[in-house]
């Protein structure tokens, strides 16, 4: 997926194994999620979750992390104007491990340079389970005109 020209909606793949870690889902909240049921077992115990789970900011960035080792590094991906429909319909918990797909869902010229490629992404843990969705909308290089 070096261009835009190349790229087809319904392009899918599935991706990555990303192991979450009672340590870095505390860290990561510590610093940018203080909630208690990210960063203190005792609360999180009495809560709805029953237990820590990361979050879903954390979810969002392990899935970045994901989609940069396995998708968009070496790719022709120049960065992203934000993202539609971000979604965490289940929590992450340590111990889970995740991993990616992802769907083409829409491509339209942008400039003379970029393409606009619309992913749908959906990380699942090891259960099969939906723990974030969105929809990223990528800014493409295109083939330059001879």
């Amino acid at each position: 997926m070096d261009y835009f020209e190349t790229i087809d909606i319904g392009d899918s793949d599935s991706f990555g194994e990303y192991e979450v870690t009672s340590e870095e889902v505390r860290q990561f909240a510590g610093q940018y999620d203080p909630q208690s049921v990210h960063t203190d077992p005792a609360a999180a115990e009495q809560s709805m979750f029953g237990g820590i789970v990361a979050s879903g900011w954390h979810t969002a960035a392990m899935t970045m992390r994901l989609l940069v080792d396995h998708k968009l590094d070496g790719s022709g991906a120049l960065g992203a104007l934000g993202v539609d429909s971000l979604r965490w319909p289940e929590p992450v918990r340590p111990g889970d491990t995740l991993s990616v797909r992802t769907e083409v869902v829409a491509t339209e010229p942008f400039d003379e340079g970029r393409g606009l490629v619309d992913i749908e992404v959906t990380t699942v843990n090891d259960d099969g389970e939906v723990v974030l969705s969105m929809v990223g909308k990528v800014l493409w290089r295109r083939r330059k005109s001879t």
